[in-house]
């Protein structure tokens, strides 16, 4: 059977190693070592890279992924698609939601363009000029929710507050995630001082969006301390981190932000 090092499986499937070396620390993607310490996957990790893709790319989260790929390891596809039914029935509700909510955005959106299109008033703006919207609230991001087995978090969920200001990971593997969040944090187009934290704002692309949300949900897992906020809106890709004080240093290490 065929072997690959990391770098010949990276360019045999078009995935960064980086990303190979993060799905081996999310359970996704188990790897051999030779004596040396070298990476080695077998000819199963090329189809077994081609299942994790086509979860992503439904909208699938990873520890979702991670229990598909598991029941996959039976060998019995009956069970793998009993598993995925009602994983895909709630991406489909959560889409319809989205899909109903921009609808209902670009609906404003053209009643606003509508006005502005007629006469302007004499004079300077006004409260009735129409350049002030006032008639409806103003739709407000739509959110992309990083796992559907995690609760969105409401005023009174700052759990990350009080916890420990320490990351699970080390040596390499911490170096690696370093990596991945800065590869990310280069493809912004702006940042903005939040309260407790930053928003990075990226161009609004779907494959980019769940890069993001499945490093942040890999995130939480090992730095409790963090909090991630993603949004989506027809304009824009925004996330928020935001983190306790003390943890002021390690969130401008990864998301330059001004310790």
């Amino acid at each position: 059977m065929r072997t690959y090092r990391i770098s010949q499986l990276a360019e045999r499937c078009g995935v960064p190693a980086t990303t190979l070396r993060f799905y081996e620390d999310a359970g996704l993607l188990p790897a051999e070592r030779t004596p040396s310490g070298y990476r080695i996957y077998g000819e199963d990790a090329v189809e077994r890279l081609s299942f994790i893709s086509s979860a992503k790319l439904l909208g699938l989260a990873l520890e979702e992924i991670r229990d598909l790929l598991d029941v996959r390891e039976e060998g019995v596809c009956a069970s793998v698609r009993a598993r995925m039914l009602p994983l895909i029935a709630s991406r489909i509700q959560d889409t319809d939601g989205r899909v109903a909510e921009l609808r209902a955005f670009s609906a404003r959106l053209a009643d606003v363009h509508t006005a502005l299109s007629g006469p302007a008033p004499e004079g300077a703006c006004g409260p009735d000029c129409g350049c002030t919207t006032t008639t409806a609230p103003a739709a407000g991001p739509v959110p992309v929710t990083l796992s559907p087995t995690r609760p969105a978090p409401g005023p009174a969920d700052e759990a990350w507050r009080d916890a420990p200001v320490a990351c699970t990971l080390g040596g390499a593997e911490l170096g690696e995630r370093t990596e991945q969040w800065r590869t990310l944090v280069a493809k912004t187009e702006q940042r903005e001082d939040i309260e407790d934290g930053v928003r990075l704002s990226f161009p609004p692309d779907a494959d980019l969006a769940g890069q993001i949300a499945a490093l942040a949900a890999a995130e939480q897992d090992c730095c409790a301390f963090f909090d991630f906020t993603l949004h989506l809106t027809p304009a824009a890709l925004q996330l928020d981190v935001r983190a306790p004080e003390s943890a002021a240093a390690m969130l401008a290490d990864l998301f330059g932000v001004p310790a």
